[in-house]
């Protein structure tokens, strides 16, 4: 049940979003942040006195948005938060001393095992490009959210952003094309790598995803040393 509601959140974002953006509408505006909070505190629900005052300040935060016209203005940083912090994620598992994070995928993926002498060299240089993907994600959705007008970063201060962008633009390509970016290189990054290393066989890609699924919080906690 948790499952199909954070499902059904997940999808209800951008859309909402987008919606809002189309018909600079700032009560859907404030649901699909609405969504996005309810989402992102699923994980306190164990923890009911916490979660219920995390959602009260939330809604307290949302109306006083909503009366200054400013409902846009929170819709502008998922796009460039995950992406930042998905892309230092990488990032930081290449300093030195550290595994690669998509070395360290592979090998729990096959009980702490290379099945070819080229995968170290071939997941650090995977694991570079994802960071500067999606660093650079990061970086076009925060310029495009300062340029978007109205609503948009410089707009909501009183500042014309010179040149600007149409918020309806802006969401297309933060609430779409971001997520469709990394999904088309995703699924072509797994595609090249069946052909390249063609025994590591996980199921196809449906069974791939359940495997990296069930990595767990721990796996990802961890600091690859």
């Amino acid at each position: 049940m948790i499952r199909l509601l954070a499902l059904v959140l997940a999808l209800a974002f951008p859309l909402l979003a987008h919606a809002s953006a189309l018909w600079q509408s700032l009560p859907l505006a404030t649901a699909a942040v609405a969504c996005l909070v309810l989402l992102l505190s699923l994980p306190l629900r164990a923890r009911p006195p916490l979660w219920l005052g995390v959602l009260i300040l939330a809604a307290l935060g949302l109306a006083l948005l909503l009366r200054s016209g400013h409902a846009h203005l929170p819709l502008m940083l998922p796009p460039v938060l995950f992406n930042a912090a998905a892309g230092l994620f990488f990032l930081r598992s290449l300093r030195p001393g550290r595994m690669p994070l998509i070395e360290r995928i592979v090998r729990a993926l096959n009980d702490g095992q290379v099945h070819h002498p080229d995968v170290p060299a071939y997941a650090r240089a995977w694991t570079r490009s994802w960071a500067v993907l999606l660093l650079s994600l990061a970086t076009l959705n925060l310029l495009l959210a300062l340029l978007a007008t109205p609503s948009g970063l410089l707009h909501a201060f009183g500042i014309t952003p010179v040149p600007a962008v149409p918020l309806a633009v802006w969401s297309l390509f933060a609430n779409f094309l971001n997520y469709a970016i990394v999904a088309i290189v995703f699924v072509a990054e797994y595609v090249y790598r069946g052909r390249r290393f063609p025994r590591h066989d996980y199921g196809g890609f449906v069974g791939f995803l359940r495997r990296i699924a069930r990595l767990g919080p721990a796996f990802w906690r961890a600091d690859g040393v």
